[in-house]
């Protein structure tokens, strides 16, 4: 790992941020982490790029790396930011930590080198047994993954739609698929993971074929 401009992609912020604290000099950090009441990661928000806007252009006689750490950046934060990762202030320039590459959008991928550090727990978290689901199960998964990042969730959310079409124990009529593509559009507008999960899970079991 080097210290430069660029998003690095890592399911463990905190040690990628504690080994670029290692690579500084006299460079200034500036670390914009965006979470809960509760300190827990969560999705970067409006409020936060407007504070990244505005911190970029507070004057710097030393090269000053703005931090952005979060698992998930949505489009529309993206876009807000996007004028000043091309074209920063003097003396300033952006690292974003985050979970996942498929999430950054092309502009800025085109803007910012990528560095894969972590593959995200994504992968490694699913353990539910969609073709036996009932009650207890939806209950234990949904809280085995109350804290996931939104952008795992809805990758979550995906495997378990096509799991539960490939089962085919379960009556996916047009309602329910409504349900899984709503869940999606939910957790770019900010649900709990936990919320969506336990609406999705509740909804599928519903349709269980008997």
């Amino acid at each position: 790992m080097r210290l430069a401009s660029g998003v690095i992609i890592t399911g463990k912020p905190d040690e990628v941020l504690a080994s670029l604290e290692q690579l500084r000099r006299d460079e200034i950090f500036t670390i914009i982490k965006s979470e809960d009441e509760k300190g827990n990661p969560k999705e970067f928000l409006v409020v936060h790029a407007k504070e990244t806007i505005a911190k970029a252009y507070i004057a710097s006689d030393k090269l000053n790396y703005i931090i952005l750490i979060a698992p998930s950046f949505s489009d529309v934060v993206q876009n807000r930011l996007l004028k000043i990762l091309e074209e920063p202030p003097k003396n300033k320039a952006f690292i974003i930590i985050t979970e996942s590459k498929s999430a950054i959008l092309d502009t800025v991928k085109s803007r910012m080198p990528i560095t894969v550090l972590h593959d995200s727990k994504s992968e490694e978290i699913f353990t539910l047994d969609i073709e036996n689901l009932n009650l207890a199960k939806v209950y234990e998964s949904v809280q085995e993954n109350s804290r996931l990042s939104s952008v795992e969730c809805k990758k979550m959310v995906e495997k378990i739609s096509l799991l539960a079409m490939k089962s085919g124990k379960y009556r996916l009529d047009e309602a329910t698929l409504k349900v899984f593509s709503d869940s999606i559009k939910a957790l770019d507008m900010g649900s709990p993971t936990s919320f969506i999960l336990n609406t999705v899970l509740l909804k599928l079991l519903a349709r269980k074929r008997r």
